[in-house]
């Protein structure tokens, strides 16, 4: 035992050590805000706008959906190469159900208030049960998933392109379209109740934990802290919800239709976008996954069998039944980051989702999930899938052609693994 563990006075803390704050965290969003800085400067400050910040935010959606499902496939030890053409698959299910099957099938008219309904639901369910036989192949039958998985994005890429004989299908649904991110939006209003709600319910959150930690003996932050990271969150999501308030709805668009937006005529009509139904469809998912991850059997399971599976199956832990929960889980986010690819786009087309795969699988070990299993977090992961999207759409706005971005993508793919080894290695030394 070193000399730091004898009786005597208590080591200064420093502010960061006070705060509490994880370091990958923190290193992860400085990253973030390296980059935008950077592209803002290359761009002539056009990274750093509302209308680029809006764009970016739907545009990461989807991918960040599947990322929050690829963390737990990846603490478990295994990985997931057919999220992007599950996702095609369940796009392809969702269009021909709009535009062809229920209303010839089953005579529901074209705008038909139940099928945007059906089609999710469908779509969701679809996801799930291809997630839940690739699991089971994993699972119960030993196949690693890399081979299952790579089987699938042949497959499941193919069997979307002959359900829809190859040609785009649309336009989709007026009311599915709305979850596109684009097309359907809160408004100001309703953006700020929504912010104002979710900052309550996060300081809430903070403040409920510190009283159950003072109640169960366990220390806590100073007070001083405890304010600060109050603060801080609180600057996140109402800046945030402002920036979205700041971008209008440009002229040309409100003209088309000046009642939709409560005004009479085109001119002097000033509207905002607000936040996204896709955000909130994001947002909802994160609470949940990160809700299974923290406080719930299931969670503690994945983290455990992922820590050390042979350790977790002697203690009674059904392992195979627990592959097959977690591949099913990710079809199902792959189905909704499919409603959210489609909606966008307002069609289905057979390129949705290509190389999504490796963009999540990417987003989840950027944001700091370990491929040798047990370690991982769902914000990491959407952090991690907002600054791939970051980069991208940076390079594209400074107009690096396709290969070199992708060229970029790889390379801080490979530094961000590399950084993670470097900062375990590290941490276990001092440990």
């Amino acid at each position: 035992m070193s000399d730091h563990s004898t009786t005597g006075s208590p080591q200064k803390r420093t502010f960061l050590q006070s705060l509490e704050v994880d370091l990958r965290l923190l290193g992860m969003v400085g990253a973030f805000f390296g980059i935008c800085i950077i592209f803002n400067i290359l761009t002539d400050g056009r990274f750093l706008t509302p209308r680029n910040i809006f764009n970016l935010t739907i545009q990461t959606v989807s991918v960040a959906i599947m990322a929050t499902g690829m963390v737990f496939v990846i603490v478990t030890r295994h990985i997931d190469l057919s999220v992007g053409a599950l996702l095609a698959t369940c796009t392809a299910v969702m269009g021909m159900l709009q535009t062809a099957w229920l209303p010839q099938v089953f005579g529901l008219e074209l705008g038909h208030p139940l099928i945007p309904w059906i089609t999710i639901l469908a779509g969701l369910i679809t996801g799930a049960l291809i997630g839940a036989a690739q699991g089971w192949l994993i699972g119960y039958q030993a196949i690693p998933a890399f081979i299952v998985t790579l089987g699938g994005l042949l497959i499941w890429r193919n069997v979307g392109w002959h359900m829809t004989d190859g040609a785009t299908i649309g336009p989709l649904d007026k009311t599915f379209i709305l979850f596109g991110g684009i097309n359907g939006t809160l408004g100001v209003f309703w953006s700020w109740i929504v912010g104002i709600s979710a900052t309550g319910a996060a300081l809430l959150a903070m403040w409920s934990g510190r009283n159950a930690k003072v109640k169960h003996g366990f220390p806590v932050k100073p007070l001083w802290a405890e304010a600060t990271m109050m603060a801080v969150i609180s600057v996140i999501i109402l800046g945030f919800v402002a920036i979205l308030n700041a971008y209008a709805v440009p002229e040309r668009v409100i003209a088309r239709n000046p009642g939709l937006y409560g005004c009479e005529t085109a001119e002097g009509c000033v509207v905002a976008y607000g936040l996204p139904y896709s955000v909130l469809v994001l947002i909802a998912v994160a609470i949940v996954m990160t809700v299974i991850a923290l406080r719930t059997r299931l969670g503690r399971y994945i983290f455990a069998t992922g820590g050390n599976p042979d350790a977790a199956e002697l203690s009674g832990i059904n392992t195979r039944l627990l592959t097959v929960k977690i591949f099913a889980m990710v079809g199902v986010l792959s189905a909704l980051a499919g409603v959210v690819a489609s909606a966008r786009l307002g069609y289905h087309t057979n390129d949705l989702g290509t190389l999504d795969e490796l963009r999540v699988i990417a987003a989840a070990v950027i944001g700091g999930t370990a491929l040798s299993g047990g370690i991982g977090t769902i914000y990491g992961a959407i952090i991690g899938a907002l600054i791939m999207q970051s980069l991208q759409s940076g390079m594209a706005m400074v107009g690096v052609d396709a290969p070199y971005q992708n060229i970029v993508v790889g390379a801080v793919l490979v530094l961000a693994v590399w950084i993670d080894i470097q900062y375990r290695k590290r941490v276990g030394a001092k440990s």
